[in-house]
């Protein structure tokens, strides 16, 4: 590793006094490029907080339409275009073959970096081949899995079968493993077998005071024709089986018995919208629930700030960055068990993954128990533990934790 020095203690281990690290970092989204989920705010904000700190951050993800360079917010982004056809495995050997001879190219400018890092499992084989011909090592961060993702149907199609190989095979050719939780951890080692010296739990962040915004939420009820003094309850966030929009769209019924003015707005795109809408027509629901689809950033905001509730329904939770930006804005979350960032009663609710529990949470925060405690309690969360100055110094240790066993 070029640019530490490593002085070693009579113990056997080491201090590392470090000028800065050149980073390559790899991603099929970002916030500056195609935006898919919630690895493109981690990637981008995680880089753009080493680079406030110096490092120097080289940044690989797709072009979206976007100029091919651009230095952002000190980030050298390098898009790449590629032949988009077949299936999304196919998509991403042809964006892993694109990333690589950038690479070559970058490399040649800058000089060799240090550490690369890859981010679940679309740039596996880049970062495997770039190994096998330089020795470089990369750390991979996991944020869900193949099987996590599709409702635990992993090996019943090729496609999830080959995406769950390249999950296997980034963690064993990784020097170093990061995951965003504890249950996705348990979940990771259960099906790949990733022993524990190789793991870091390093959580997702936020830039505390990203979502919040002084708004008047009766001027954003009412563009959707919705009474300024009704309770709003937000669902922000893919419209899939793992994120379980049908278990909130069930429950609607049990809290309508309980407040009648009650209405669910739902952002967020997905093979399940039609269905969740479906079920709302079919349950005599449907004047009460708003389907927005994909939402720009800005609206997304609004509704945050506007709702007095933010659900997460969700089946599998890797980590919840949707909770985040709830406390965030300050809101009060109710969210199933497979949401582990929540402890009940104090900064949020935690209900069962069926629709008669999540309807009694919702009920519960509605009557107003602890409604403003339990986001300000988050709120405190976002400031002090979930901030990107402390995830960018756990990520910066594994970097070089990695690196020293690679000299």
């Amino acid at each position: 590793m070029k640019n530490v020095n490593l002085i070693y203690d009579q113990y056997g281990g080491f201090e590392i006094k470090r000028t800065k690290l050149k980073v390559g970092m790899f991603s099929w989204e970002s916030l500056y490029s195609v935006k898919v989920g919630g690895i493109a705010p981690h990637v981008s904000e995680l880089s753009e907080t080493l680079a406030k700190k110096g490092h120097e951050v080289h940044l690989f993800t797709r072009s979206g339409g976007l100029p091919d360079y651009e230095q952002i917010n000190g980030v050298h982004y390098h898009r790449i275009s590629h032949d988009q056809s077949g299936n999304i495995v196919h998509q991403m050997d042809k964006m892993c073959d694109a990333m690589y001879y950038r690479y070559r190219e970058v490399i040649r400018e800058y000089g060799d970096l240090d550490i690369l890092h890859g981010h679940d499992w679309h740039p596996v084989n880049v970062l495997c081949r770039i190994k096998a011909e330089d020795g470089t090592p990369f750390i991979l961060t996991y944020h869900s899995t193949e099987w996590g993702r599709n409702g635990n149907k992993h090996g019943d199609w090729w496609e999830a079968t080959e995406i769950s190989h390249r999950e296997w095979l980034g963690g064993y050719e990784a020097a170093e493993v990061i995951i965003t939780s504890n249950i996705l951890k348990s979940e990771v080692q259960y099906l790949y077998q990733i022993p524990d010296y190789k793991i870091s739990i390093i959580p997702n962040g936020i830039y505390a005071g990203k979502m919040r915004k002084k708004l008047d939420p009766g001027m954003i009820k009412r563009r959707y024709g919705i009474s300024p003094l009704a309770p709003v309850i937000l669902f922000i966030g893919r419209m899939s089986y793992q994120k379980g929009p049908d278990l909130m769209v069930q429950a609607i019924p049990n809290v309508l018995a309980h407040r009648p003015d009650a209405q669910f707005v739902f952002i967020g795109e997905g093979e399940m919208r039609p269905y969740c809408q479906q079920i709302a027509w079919d349950s005599g629901v449907a004047h009460a629930t708003h389907f927005l689809g994909y939402a720009p950033d800005e609206e997304a905001i609004d509704w945050n700030n506007a709702c007095d509730i933010v659900c997460v329904p969700s089946r599998n939770e890797p980590f919840g960055i949707v909770v985040l930006e709830a406390w965030d804005a300050g809101k009060t979350v109710v969210a199933t068990d497979a949401v582990k960032l929540i402890d009940c009663f104090i900064n949020g609710i935690t209900v069962y993954q069926n629709p008669d529990s999540i309807a009694w949470g919702i009920n519960y925060v509605l009557d107003g128990m602890g409604l403003r405690k339990l986001g300000e309690e988050g709120q405190h969360l976002v400031e002090t533990k979930y901030n990107w100055d402390s995830v960018s110094y756990s990520t910066v240790n594994v970097y070089i934790k990695a690196s020293s066993e690679n000299i």
